[in-house]
């Protein structure tokens, strides 16, 4: 058996425009491969093709071009099996209003196959925080408990790759840490989990793996730490003993002098040293009475990235 949960080879989507329009290219030939047993993160602005490419793994849209494979199972030869092999709890709550949640798991399960005596409805429910709503109707379910809900859903039968679409949007602290939780639970007994979302410290804290699409393209695909390691900016904060009158000029190092007194000196580890930092900080006379270093975080990696992807695009059309 490979080792890849999903292979995606030259994965192409072509939208037709409506009269008089031009075709919309939302996937221009994607290469991707998540490794099993990863925690993998899709990320990239809105417009970036991200719903597209989730929506053609679950089954939901014809590709143009390419081949998906998921679990080992081609796409295309066979459909009942690479499906199976997928959950998604999608961005959207669509969910039945008359269908209990309870009533909601069964007709999932059914929907897959799965034989009554191999359903987990009680289960999954407990897991989701939804066992003391597993009778009400859906409609009466606040925004927070659908999105529960959707994850239950997703899970009914028993899928190798879970498939999270923005699954905190707009949620508050408490069930965004119990969506956490779950996920690392169930990444640790063996599933692999593929997460978009657009608040970019859960997928620096949660993720082993990112990909960054924009405009239909892969733009890169790597571990986060080799991911953060590619920019080599760094801040240095100084909190001076006393009053300053003079801040660092040397070469490399940019200083400026905070409204609360700290200096905040900018610099590139391969071309300057923390320690050079400190000697220009000691030349103008600064006692330190405290410093911390700062690094830059996976938004500043993804901005960085994404802005040299337009730039490049704009001097090719040019």
């Amino acid at each position: 058996m490979t080792q890849d949960a999903i292979r995606i080879e030259g994965l192409k989507k072509t939208y037709r425009g409506g009269r008089g329009e031009p075709e919309k290219h939302a996937l221009k030939g994607i290469d991707l491969v998540v490794p099993r047993g990863s925690v993998f993160g899709l990320l990239g602005p809105n417009g970036a093709g991200k719903s597209t490419l989730i929506n053609i793994l679950a089954g939901l849209v014809v590709k143009s071009a390419g081949k998906v494979t998921i679990w080992g199972f081609d796409q295309d030869a066979n459909p009942r099996q690479s499906r199976a092999s997928i959950g998604v709890m999608p961005q959207e709550l669509n969910l039945d209003p008359f269908f209990t949640p309870r009533g909601a798991l069964e007709v999932q399960a059914g929907l897959y196959g799965v034989p009554k005596a191999q359903r987990r409805s009680d289960e999954i429910l407990e897991m989701v925080g939804l066992s003391d709503k597993a009778e009400a109707y859906a409609r009466t379910l606040s925004g927070g408990m659908r999105r529960r809900l959707l994850l239950g859903k997703a899970l009914v039968h028993r899928p190798h790759v879970l498939v999270l679409d923005e699954p905190t949007a707009g949620v508050d602290i408490e069930l965004r840490q119990m969506l956490w939780a779950n996920v690392r639970k169930l990444n640790e007994q063996g599933m692999t989990i593929i997460l978009t979302t657009h608040y970019l410290e859960e997928a620096q804290e949660m993720c082993d793996q990112i990909a960054i699409i924009n405009k239909g393209e892969k733009i890169v695909q790597d571990s986060t730490a080799s991911l953060l390691g590619r920019l080599d900016a760094r801040t240095m904060v100084i909190l001076p003993d006393e009053p300053i009158f003079a801040l660092p000029d040397a070469p490399g190092i940019d200083a400026i002098l905070r409204d609360d007194g700290a200096v905040v000196l900018s610099y590139h580890s391969q071309q300057t040293s923390a320690e050079h930092v400190l000697e220009a900080v000691r030349s103008v006379g600064i006692r330190i009475r405290d410093v911390k270093t700062e690094e830059p975080d996976l938004e500043d990696v993804f901005l960085a990235l994404t802005s040299s992807a337009d730039q490049s695009a704009r001097s090719i059309r040019a």
